[in-house]
């Protein structure tokens, strides 16, 4: 698969597509926070996603219906396989250090991260 790239822009857009799954213009105008875009930078927008295989559309009549083509799991899959890859060299146990190091975990956190990572390996 291909790498995906979203700006800020459209990650707003992608999240509004992810939450609804299909949607008219009308609606996703609707649904973002004030102050709301312009139609034709949301439309720009849509179409600049079309072009990067991230967004289709069905049409009825007059009317497109949006969906996204990426769903939300692959793509944070990416975003966080890309970011390993840049910061820590591909590995991930440089990584866990880092967060586990970083984050202020407390303690109980920690001992739920260590509970996942063993449920991990006995399978």
């Amino acid at each position: 698969m291909k790498e995906i790239k979203l700006t800020d822009s459209e990650k707003v857009l992608m999240d509004i597509l992810w939450e609804k799954k299909n949607i008219f213009m009308k609606d996703i105008l609707e649904e973002y926070p004030d102050p709301k875009p312009a139609a034709t930078t949301v439309a720009t927008l849509l179409k600049r996603m079309q072009n990067k295989e991230l967004v289709g559309y069905t049409l009825y009549g007059n009317s497109r219906e949006y969906y996204p083509k990426v769903e939300k799991g692959e793509y944070f899959k990416e975003e966080m396989t890309s970011m390993i890859d840049r910061f820590f060299n591909s590995s991930l146990t440089q990584f866990a250090s880092f967060f586990t190091s970083n984050a202020k975990l407390s303690q109980k956190q920690l001992k739920e991260l260590r509970d996942i990572i063993d449920e991990q390996i006995k399978e």
